[in-house]
Formats: structure tokens, C-alpha cells, sequence
């Protein structure tokens, strides 16, 4: 049997996405975004990490719209499959070109999650931020990812959390630049699912330093 959803479920994301409209087109375009470098500038070695650069399609880049993105991959060592890292930065979010969530491309790409929850990071400064941790599935091929949203100072991992500041912060601040920021690295086998995590979380901590050059707090 066909069980329905309560109605009441949707009303409160129908009216966040109906403020978030009004709220971004309610001001004027030009916005207040402090100086950052571009994507093309993220080093291609970080540690013992060495990147080589990947490239997206005409196709994806059409889907995103107007933004900068890095799409890389870093090796440590031969015997270690890579560490993929996806930055989306946007400017602005007024124009419809808003951030898309990994819950819908990484499905439309033929990755099914299998597992999610979410994991506590430090940061540099001491603080510790929380990002969502998801072992994604396509055939037989597995994967440890690691996102988060990050815009305006704050990291987040909630998408509906980053809707909300980038409401407010469309109004006290006339800014709705952010970014999404993605690490993923592959599990070999099921023994090394461990393996993958570690080698993820350590590659974070290494970016997480660098990301405000690039993303303007």
C-alpha cells in the first residue's frame, strides 16, 4: 500500500524557498563581495599531495551557471588511489544560480548513497565544524564523501541551514556568495573503508586552512 505524506511536511520548505526568493529579489544586484582569488590559483600541491587538474563537461558547466569551480584529483603515493576535490563557488544566488546539493547530482550522475551521517572536523583557529559524510554506491564501485556548504565565515552542513543564513545574510550583509566544497576518495574494498575515511578527513585538514583565499568569509 501507498502510504502519502502529510501535506504539512512541505510547508515549512515551501515557505523558506518562497522567503528566499522574495528576500534575493527584493534588493538591488550589486552586491558587497570582498576580494577572493580565483579557483584556477588553489595549489596544486598541498603537503604531500600532488594534484592533476580534471575538467567539467560544457554540459555541467551549463547546469551549474555562472560560478568558479575546481575540479582536481590528489595522489599521495602511487600505491594510493586518489582524493577527488569539487569546489563550486557562486558570487551570487540572486539570479537562480544557487548552490546544487550532492543529495541530487550525485543520484543523477548514477551514485546511490548507502550510508549518511555526519562527522566533527577542528579547524585551524580550534573551532570545529560539522560536514556530511556519505558512502556513495555506483555498481560495484564505492566511495567515502565528505561536503559541506561554506559562505560568508560560516561552514554548515545542513542545506536548509544555509538557505536560512543566506536569507539574512542577503539582508544585513547584501551578500549571497557561498560555496559548496566536496572530498572524495574511493574504497577499494570493504577493508578499507577505514582506510578511505582517514585519507579523506587527513586532505581536509590540510585544505581547510586555504579555503578563506578562495571563498571570502
Amino acid at each position: 500500500m501507498i502510504q502519502l505524506v502529510p501535506w504539512k511536511r512541505f510547508v515549512p520548505v515551501a515557505l523558506l524557498l518562497a522567503v528566499t526568493a522574495c528576500v534575493l529579489n527584493a534588493r538591488g544586484s550589486r552586491e558587497a563581495l570582498p576580494p577572493r582569488e580565483q579557483l584556477a590559483l588553489f595549489p596544486m600541491q598541498i603537503g604531500s599531495w600532488q594534484g592533476t587538474p580534471l575538467t567539467l563537461s560544457s554540459d555541467e558547466l551549463q547546469v551549474l551557471g555562472p560560478g568558479d569551480f575546481l575540479v582536481r584529483d590528489y595522489k599521495r603515493a602511487t600505491a594510493e588511489p586518489p582524493t577527488n576535490l569539487y569546489i563550486a563557488f557562486f558570487p551570487t544566488q540572486r539570479t537562480g544560480d544557487t548552490i546544487h546539493s550532492p543529495k541530487n547530482c550525485l543520484p543523477g550522475s548514477g551514485w546511490a548513497p548507502i550510508e549518511s551521517g555526519r562527522i566533527s572536523l577542528d579547524r585551524p583557529d580550534g573551532s570545529n565544524i560539522s560536514v556530511n559524510r556519505y558512502i556513495i554506491q555506483r555498481g560495484m564501485a564505492r566511495a567515502l564523501t565528505l561536503y559541506w556548504y561554506q559562505a560568508r565565515g560560516r561552514v554548515v552542513s545542513s542545506e536548509y541551514l544555509a538557505k536560512i543564513y543566506l536569507v539574512a545574510d542577503a539582508i544585513r550583509l547584501n551578500r549571497t556568495d557561498g560555496a559548496l566544497v566536496r572530498v572524495v576518495a574511493p574504497i577499494s574494498d570493504a577493508s578499507d573503508e577505514q582506510a578511505a575515511q582517514a585519507r579523506a578527513l587527513e586532505f581536509t585538514r590540510q585544505i581547510l586552512p586555504l579555503l578563506d583565499r578562495y571563498i571570502p568569509r
